[in-house]
């Protein structure tokens, strides 16, 4: 493809075209570029080349998951020379390729243990095999058999600023705003005020009798849109009381003693006894490498933080926040099967008997390659399954 500068140069300075004509004809473009220096990739040439190039490359193989068909498929490689690289984007994918391969027996006969691997932590769409430099390049996600999952550049990623320019703008004429000095008002609009003999953007709030607050762009972090109970309105405070000021050191006063009680509660459960589960072992790799998309940061993070609290030697209390389909059914079920290692058994509670199938159907298609017993329990199951799942 062409770049959009010298496209435009090309469009702009080169073609001459007839004053009542807004299009020229192919033929007439293709002449034009040929005249300049083009690279195309493909197998469907457009252009005339004067020279080809040639590249003795391979894709990479696909092994479904089967490790014993990529040590034999590695091993091959490495015994004429190859370099082998792995790539992936988060290094603990490399952590858990290396964990299978230094625990993986192929009936006796070659172990992951004798390649000498060179991790790359970079994302690839797709490995290859260049046999002219004797290159083997392969990706965490192709070995794994899962979706890659496209990142975009950390500069192009929102701020916390930009989603607060987002919430002002969704606001409406008539929505309740609540001012951190002075309480719950009333968003009216934005409104150009003059300031010092300059021409300033600001937020215009109205307060209890119409009094008027105008608040600068600039101190947008001061106000946020207004949460409460559904379907009750708030009461609006009035500018100049202390109205405002005596609820906040209220609210402040409560918040302390609520942490009070809570660091208390949570001291109690700290010197309770608990199990502790062991480390993450080849299985628990496995299990978490062979989930079909690549985690989410928070994903990850929460993955990390419960298995750390399975660990330790006191009762683990957290709770999983995400919104439906975000990925907290995986976290479940990996804290699950670490229970399972431990010899442990784990009860998933749901409100429904519909869930509770659906949750039974979906531990038992992500457990099917591993040793573990899943069965569900519901109104409907006779005296005798029930009997016996117990």
């Amino acid at each position: 493809s062409l770049a959009s500068s010298k496209w435009e140069d090309i469009k702009d300075n080169t073609f001459q075209l007839p004053p009542d004509k807004k299009y020229c004809d192919s033929s007439a473009i293709t002449d034009r570029l040929n005249k300049h220096k083009i690279v195309e990739f493909g197998y469907d040439k457009y252009f005339k080349a004067e020279y080809s190039i040639k590249l003795n490359t391979s894709p990479q193989s696909n092994f479904n998951k089967n490790f014993g068909l990529l040590i034999e498929d590695l091993t091959k490689y490495q015994e004429q020379g190859y370099n082998l690289y792995i790539t992936a984007e988060n290094p603990k994918q490399i952590t858990r390729i290396e964990g299978i391969l230094d625990d993986f027996e192929n009936k006796g006969e070659r172990t992951g243990q004798n390649l000498d691997i060179i991790p790359s932590f970079i994302g690839l769409h797709e490995g290859f095999i260049d046999h002219e430099t004797k290159t083997l390049v392969y990706t965490d996600h192709q070995i794994f058999d899962r979706y890659h999952r496209f990142r975009l550049k950390d500069s192009f990623q929102k701020s916390n600023q930009a989603i607060t320019i987002k919430e002002l703008t969704g606001l409406k004429k008539g929505d309740y705003v609540t001012h951190i000095d002075y309480g719950i008002g009333v968003f009216d609009g934005l409104e150009t005020i003059e300031s010092n003999g300059k021409l300033k953007e600001a937020i215009r709030l109205r307060y209890k009798d119409n009094d008027v607050l105008y608040v600068n762009i600039q101190s947008l972090h001061r106000i946020s849109k207004y949460s409460g109970k559904e379907s009750k309105e708030p009461k609006i405070n009035k500018l100049g009381t202390t109205t405002w000021k005596a609820k906040k050191a209220a609210t402040k006063k409560k918040i302390k003693e609520i942490a009070y009680d809570l660091i208390q509660l949570y001291a109690k459960r700290k010197t309770a006894k608990g199990y502790s589960f062991s480390p993450d072992n080849y299985l628990q790799n496995e299990l978490e490498a062979s989930f079909m998309y690549e985690d989410t940061p928070d994903q990850e993070k929460s993955t990390t933080a419960v298995k750390e609290d399975m660990e330790k030697p006191f009762p683990m209390d957290r709770l999983v926040c995400g919104d439906v389909g975000f990925g907290k059914t995986e976290i479940a079920m990996r804290a699950a099967f670490k229970a399972a290692i431990d010899g442990k058994q784990t009860a998933i509670l749901v409100p429904t008997t519909v869930l509770a199938f659906q949750h039974y159907k979906s531990f038992k298609e992500r457990f099917k390659d591993f040793p573990v017993t899943v069965d569900y329990l519901n109104r409907f199951r006779t005296t005798k399954q029930i009997k016996d799942t117990l």
